[in-house]
């Protein structure tokens, strides 16, 4: 095998795979333990040392605070998690994984590996791809290219399949995340015709119902709250687990939990059984949430439930029954089962590796396209909304793509335009999710709406977006590649600012956020760029606030107050 080898990674929520291909095929790779599948775990252990998969996952039960589960969910926020005392970003913990992944993949292989192709959920947006690159890297990996995990699914099945003429509707619903993808096959070309999901909804929801089942029959019978034990929520969580993958093959499910708590200074336990039916009762409304991205994506693609060929279901939570039966009532056509659910994303992104590096080429290979899961487009001015959400590349377009539009000067002697971008499907840019901006200088003084602004966004395989303007009248250009580990937006999440005020270093900020306010009421009198600039710095300031984040506010009071003084 040579040193150029690419491996195909599957990095989910609950468990990580790994695939390479041999003889044209994808082959899974074993782990230290001889498994394939890895529990998607890091943790600190008694003397220090990191550990990762099953050790972690064991450890969870009795040291919660120096373990990590589930960080793929964090992946794309800014929200530090804590393990044996210390602070890490989720990328950080990616990257422990991915490193982990990459020294048991050597060991299997006998040869240092560090080319890497690794899926995500289609449904990713810009950011959550950027961190994953970045955790990728600093695991050591090239990673020669992110792709969508229904895509890889869909290769897994259309690498045995080249001759057939087919619509596929790809199910994902793994630990954390849904995805649904709609893809085209004809002569050895797969083809996605559209993509959507939902980044919060997964196994891990399901397990959360049978946790505040087990809270609530503990509550009534024994008076006692469980929700603040640390120890009692992890056994509660382990327990939920197993109990959702019994009633997958039993009518019911007993769950004995001995000394989970004490009363009257006794030790009492948990035990509770739980039938088919009331489980499925009580997670329908999950269930039944995977319907609108369904219906999103044969809107998209303009295709009828009747013209699907054939449902692939992925992701280890699609072995609950009632999904199964759920799809074949709501599309009246049952499920396939010929995909290993828990291999077809490691093993597509293996087939995708396979066609980078060439040892899967000519008849065997595959012609793959894919779209982008979001809208892109920019902020602009329409009559009098500053923040009109200006489409350039709409949802579900075919990528690679680049697209234009062209703009016009807004006021009199604009001599210059900040390029916003944005991704989301609101007509409000401030709905959307910031990406990044620019400026394009040196437009000659003209008359509003004499000058023009060509925009180009060009969007590639991987998912990354380079966005470049140009002043039509002189050539003049500027460009931004979207790096998501750089960028210092606004965090769009935060919609209600006002609660800035109950901030514990609101007092200190007062004045020069009331001083801004009140400019800001003259915004007929100002230059359209200038508002702009001080109405994103006021909400980056009250964010900043709400997040304590103390040394943020500081730089942004001094951006402030050079716009107000200067």
């Amino acid at each position: 095998m040579s040193t150029d080898t690419i491996i195909g990674i599957d990095l989910g929520t609950s468990t990580s795979e790994a695939a390479i291909i041999r003889d044209g095929k994808p082959e899974m790779i074993l782990n230290y333990d001889g498994e394939v599948i890895t529990p998607s775990a890091v943790g600190i252990d008694q003397d220090k040392n990191f550990v990762f998969g099953d050790k972690a996952k064991a450890q969870y039960l009795m040291a919660p605070e120096d373990t990590v589960i589930e960080v793929k969910r964090k992946i794309g926020t800014k929200e530090k998690i804590h393990m044996g005392g210390k602070e890490f970003t989720p990328v950080e913990i990616s990257a422990m994984l991915l490193s982990h992944i990459k020294d048991y993949v050597s060991e299997y292989l006998k040869e240092e590996v560090s080319r890497a192709v690794i899926s995500v959920p289609a449904y990713f947006d810009d950011l959550q791809r950027q961190e994953t690159v970045e955790a990728g890297k600093l695991a050591g990996f090239t990673v020669e290219r992110i792709i969508n995990e229904p895509t890889a699914a869909a290769l897994s099945y259309g690498i045995g399949h080249m001759e057939e003429e087919s619509h596929i509707l790809v199910y994902d619903l793994g630990g954390g995340t849904f995805d649904v993808t709609l893809l085209e096959m004809f002569g050895g070309v797969l083809e996605v015709k559209a993509s959507s999901g939902d980044n919060k909804l997964g196994g891990k929801d399901f397990d959360e119902r049978l946790i505040q089942w087990m809270l609530r029959q503990f509550r009534k019978k024994e008076g006692i709250d469980l929700e603040k034990n640390t120890a009692a929520m992890v056994k509660l969580k382990e327990q939920a687990e197993w109990c959702k993958k019994e009633l997958s093959t039993q009518d019911s499910c007993r769950i004995v939990i001995p000394f989970i708590a004490q009363k009257a200074g006794n030790p009492i336990a948990l035990d509770e059984t739980i039938t088919v039916s009331e489980f499925e009762e009580m997670v329908k409304d999950l269930v039944e949430r995977t319907h609108n991205p369904i219906d999103i994506v044969l809107a998209d693609s303009e295709i009828l439930p009747e013209d699907i060929d054939r449902i692939l279901l992925v992701g280890g939570s699609t072995r609950i029954p009632m999904i199964s039966r759920d799809l074949e009532r709501y599309l009246k056509k049952k499920p396939s089962q010929a995909l290993n659910p828990d291999y077809a994303v490691a093993e597509g992104s293996a087939i995708q590796a396979g066609i980078i590096e060439g040892t899967i080429s000519g008849e065997d290979s595959l012609i793959m396209t894919d779209v982008n899961p979001y809208t892109l487009g920019v902020r602009a001015l329409s009559g009098f909304d500053l923040n009109y959400m200006s489409v350039v590349i709409p949802r579900n377009v075919t990528i690679p793509t680049s697209r234009k539009n062209t703009y016009f000067t807004s006021w009199d002697g604009q001599s210059a335009a900040k390029i916003e971008v944005y991704q989301g499907e609101a007509d409000d840019v401030r709905k959307n999710h910031f990406l990044g901006e620019f400026v394009v200088s040196g437009i000659p003084w003209k008359e509003a709406g004499e000058e023009k602004v060509e925009v180009e966004f060009a969007y590639n395989l991987n998912g990354m977006l380079e966005v470049k303007a140009k002043i039509v009248s002189t050539g003049e250009e500027a460009a931004v590649e979207i790096n998501m580990m750089e960028q210092t937006a606004k965090d769009h999440e935060i919609t209600d600012v006002s609660r800035w005020k109950d901030s514990s270093y609101a007092k200190q900020f007062r004045t020069v956020i009331r001083r801004a306010e009140r400019r800001l009421k003259n915004a007929d009198t100002l230059d359209v760029l200038y508002r702009i600039d001080l109405e994103d710095t006021l909400y980056e300031l009250k964010c900043a606030l709400i997040e304590e984040d103390l040394e943020s506010a500081e730089e942004l009071e001094e951006e402030l107050l050079d716009m107000l003084e200067g």
